[in-house]
């Protein structure tokens, strides 16, 4: 499924790339591609592919905010991050920017369906008990993003990802893809 699907949405969205490529190029300075270190299955790293979101250098920027993190636990969110382009608002609104993770689940670094990867350096900072979302593959979508995802408690979060890594199937697995888009449209201020 993981095969297929990803390589149906890259052929059917090329014109989404070559589109939102073209005015995240010619609306802010940087590349068009985000590609951060994340934790993979056991904890193994991997470059994620994401389209760029946030002004260059944002990285950097981060610790200045971080008095401002709305998550409990490792993750970092905030409303209204001042390091965000115009075009990168629109682009996370819609979850577009996740598009070319599809890249990274043709690879094999992660999943259609699973827990979503983490900073290694947020990785590093987790309980033990967290580590056990590491037993499957990370996913472009889970059970946090179709049922929980207003909820700031980082347990709570990765207590749906041990729920998933216990029950794993293949219908499971289609029910959460079934469910992500009308998630992603009724949570689209987040």
């Amino acid at each position: 499924m993981d095969i297929f699907g990803s390589l149906a949405g890259l052929i059917l969205l090329v014109p989404f790339f070559f589109l939102i490529s073209c005015v995240i190029k010619f609306t802010s300075k940087g590349p068009i591609f985000y590609k951060p270190l994340r934790a993979g299955l056991g904890g193994k790293p991997f470059h994620l592919y994401k389209f760029r979101t946030m002004i260059e250098g944002a990285d950097s920027l981060r610790e200045k905010l971080i008095a401002y993190n709305e998550r409990s636990g490792p993750v970092f969110k905030m409303t209204n991050d001042p390091r965000i382009t115009s075009i990168g608002k629109f682009l996370r609104m819609w979850s577009l920017d996740e598009l070319p993770q599809l890249i990274n689940v043709l690879k094999g670094d992660m999943s259609l369906v699973g827990p979503r990867p983490l900073d290694v350096v947020e990785e590093k900072s987790m309980n033990d008990w967290h580590r056990i979302r590491r037993t499957v593959k990370p996913g472009m979508t889970c059970l946090w993003q179709i049922s929980d995802r207003k909820n700031p408690d980082f347990d709570e979060w990765v207590r749906l990802d041990i729920r998933y890594a216990k029950k794993l199937s293949f219908w499971m697995d289609v029910k959460i893809l079934f469910f992500t888009m009308p998630s992603v449209i009724k949570h689209k201020n987040l």
